[in-house]
């Protein structure tokens, strides 16, 4: 089997990366940077997303795996102190599969005919550096609604648990492949009116966001934003494409929840 290790950076995600890379490489498991079959993440969830980003180019072919090595990553299922019996599971028992559902989300431009395509495991979120938004949103092709406000976020159910959250939005079970679509501080009073909650798409729904003014958006995937001018619509659905994650355990989702977010008062 061939992997690949991406780092956090720090002194202490760089020593666990050369001791998995040390062990691994003796099991005559090869290092390989180009097409690795596994990619294991020593950080947090922001390097989960650098891994998942840099390989987004062969989905089908590779899976990931996280250790985390400061505040509990949501993706995740290692600590160090596991980090022997994660080693001896790599090299000698073949993992399972897990697979998430993506966001695809296609930027197009008034002026040519380029669109971008773009994969969210989290969400994307979409404001613009020149007061509030202003978008027709259709689903299925038919108008919802007119939003105005700082932003849109549309998340993934995995990154339900994100920014979304933040948002007041509802945490999604994974094996459900739906997108949500949170509002960021809407404009709502006796003239502008919009639905005022999360709304929870379907795969088979798509939504198309069309500007009502020019301007230029902040766009981000992720963690990592671009600035757009000239958009014509935004279209967000459900990928073709899933994220693959290697399993040598059962983690369950809500446990995931439980650990990151509710308070441990056995004591």
């Amino acid at each position: 089997m061939k992997f690949k290790i991406i780092s956090k950076g720090d002194k202490r995600s760089n020593k666990i990366k050369s001791t998995i890379k040390q062990y691994l490489t003796d099991f005559e498991l090869e290092y390989n940077r180009e097409e690795p079959d596994l990619v294991i993440s020593v950080g947090g969830d922001g390097t989960f997303l650098e891994a998942f980003h840099r390989y987004i180019h062969r989905l089908d072919k590779t899976a990931f795996i996280g250790v985390h090595t400061g505040h509990l990553g949501f993706y995740a299922d290692y600590t160090p102190d596991e980090l022997e019996k994660l080693i001896i599971e790599i090299a000698k028992t073949p993992f399972q599969i897990v697979e998430y559902p993506l966001l695809e989300v296609i930027i197009r431009g008034n002026s040519n005919e380029k669109e971008d395509h773009l994969l969210a495991l989290n969400e994307s979120m979409i404001k613009t550096a020149e007061g509030s938004v202003v978008f027709d949103v259709k689903i299925k092709g038919e108008h919802f609604e007119t939003f105005r406000g700082d932003g849109i976020c549309i998340s993934t159910p995995s990154g339900s648990t994100a920014y979304n959250k933040a948002l007041g939005g509802a945490i999604i079970h994974p094996s459900i492949e739906a997108i949500q679509l949170t509002e960021m501080a809407s404009i709502n009073n006796r003239v502008f009116r919009t639905i005022g909650s999360p709304l929870i798409l379907p795969k088979h729904h798509t939504c198309l966001l069309e500007p009502k003014k020019d301007k230029s958006f902040l766009i981000s995937i992720d963690h990592f934003t671009r600035t757009y001018h000239d958009v014509k619509s935004i279209q967000c659905r459900v990928a073709k494409e899933r994220v693959r994650f290697a399993r040598f355990r059962q983690f369950p989702f809500w446990n995931r929840v439980r650990d990151s977010f509710v308070a441990d008062d056995k004591e």
